[in-house]
């Protein structure tokens, strides 16, 4: 694949996750427009969740049947409204209605792209590939802080939304001009209740790939530890000692961009055979990130080191483990939408747990929840890492 076309697939990608994680370090000021507690309002970030959740159900698996570059193009149009939307909002329940319509379809398009993607890639490239679009969505997500932090600053949080609206619409021209066509599974003629059985087949897969189902847990306890650290951050730094705005606080994210990119050739490692080393380190690394992280109320430098090393064990994880999982079979949308369903609920359910643990315990709670998770998904991969073999071309989960 042209690198031209890697890179866009990357930026693409991780422009379109931004959408989802722009409220994160927005939670204080959302709490302070509409008028809601701090342990409330992390209720935004588990309903982006919650359409990430409904993405992976019922979008996602679309990739399998429709000609993606159409499917893309709706998507990102239907994410522009919903961005409008959230914008000009003045209610409570209306923002989060918009938020769930920005997490839903901002998932769809990532997880769409990182499918189409692989469906593009050569079988000894899909690794390398995958590895790189997926760079761009860490990257992305992270990156959303500072963006959003700065024109947080500028022009208020609706300014965030009404100026990713203008984004998306520049994107879906690019896309359209940019992407290859490639055939669906259908072979362009879809079936009759074609949908509904395509939807079921991912409750199949769900049941039936060893592989998906062990490397789903350890995505869902790795995002539970990473929605954690990212939800109570802007709390931790939007007080004193820090006492920081909202684009310093945002900026923070260019130090985790560094761990994303250091993890970058975890999914070349999975094609040369290291995915099981490359999982040993990162699970190892994460428990360790979070003795560092403990001591970011008194040190600066601690802090840094520690979102450092968090994102280098998130990336290079959750790279792997996508790397496996689309070599043990050939649904590529569908083996992305099951798996990133971990994805969905860990990244929710640890914002909304982080959120309400600092209001009742401060900081040192939360780096007690994230530590402890970080074990246990150490402990999970070790207890099914030898029993299990499965594919020659995954090697042991």
């Amino acid at each position: 694949m042209p690198r031209s076309l890697v890179l866009l697939f990357a930026c693409a990608s991780g422009l379109s996750v931004a959408n989802v994680y722009y409220a994160q370090p927005l939670l204080d000021a959302l709490a302070a427009d509409f008028g809601i507690s701090h342990a409330v309002v992390g209720g935004v970030i588990t309903a982006t969740q919650l359409g990430s959740v409904l993405a992976l159900l019922l979008l996602v698996p679309l990739g399998d049947l429709l000609p993606r570059r159409h499917l893309m193009l709706a998507q990102l149009m239907a994410l522009a409204a919903a961005l409008v939307a959230v914008c000009l909002t003045s209610s409570t329940f209306a923002m989060m209605a918009g938020m769930l319509a920005v997490g839903m379809l901002g998932t769809a398009m990532t997880q769409g792209l990182i499918a189409y993607a692989a469906s593009a890639a050569a079988e000894a490239e899909r690794g390398r590939v995958v590895g790189a679009a997926q760079s761009g969505v860490l990257a992305g997500l992270l990156l959303a802080r500072v963006f959003a932090g700065l024109v947080a600053d500028l022009a208020g949080w609706r300014g965030v939304y009404g100026a990713s609206a203008a984004i998306m619409l520049v994107l879906a021209a690019l896309l359209w001009r940019c992407l290859p066509l490639l055939p669906t599974q259908a072979g362009g003629q879809a079936p009759r209740f074609a949908y509904p059985r395509l939807i079921a087949s991912m409750v199949t897969l769900l049941r039936r790939n060893r592989v998906l189902q062990v490397r789903g847990v350890i995505a869902l306890l790795m995002f539970a530890v990473f929605g954690t650290f990212w939800s109570a951050l802007v709390f931790l730094l939007g007080a004193p000692p820090y006492a920081y705005s909202h684009g310093t606080t945002g900026a923070f994210g260019l130090v985790g961009v560094a761990g994303a990119l250091a993890a970058a050739r975890a999914g070349h490692w999975a094609d040369r055979g290291y995915a099981q080393a490359t999982s040993a380190a990162a699970l190892l690394l994460m428990p360790l990130s979070w003795l560092l992280l403990a001591l970011a109320p008194h040190s600066l430098s601690a802090l840094i080191a520690g979102i450092v090393a968090l994102d280098l064990a998130v990336q290079a994880l959750h790279v792997t483990n996508q790397s496996m999982i689309l070599r043990s079979g050939d649904e590529h949308s569908r083996l992305i939408g099951g798996y990133m369903l971990f994805y969905a609920v860990g990244s929710g359910a640890g914002a909304l747990a982080a959120t309400t643990i600092h209001a009742q315990a401060g900081w040192s709670g939360v780096c007690l929840l994230g530590g402890g998770l970080s074990l246990i998904a150490l402990m999970f991969w070790a207890a099914t890492k030898w029993p299990v073999r499965i594919a020659k071309v995954a090697g042991p989960i």
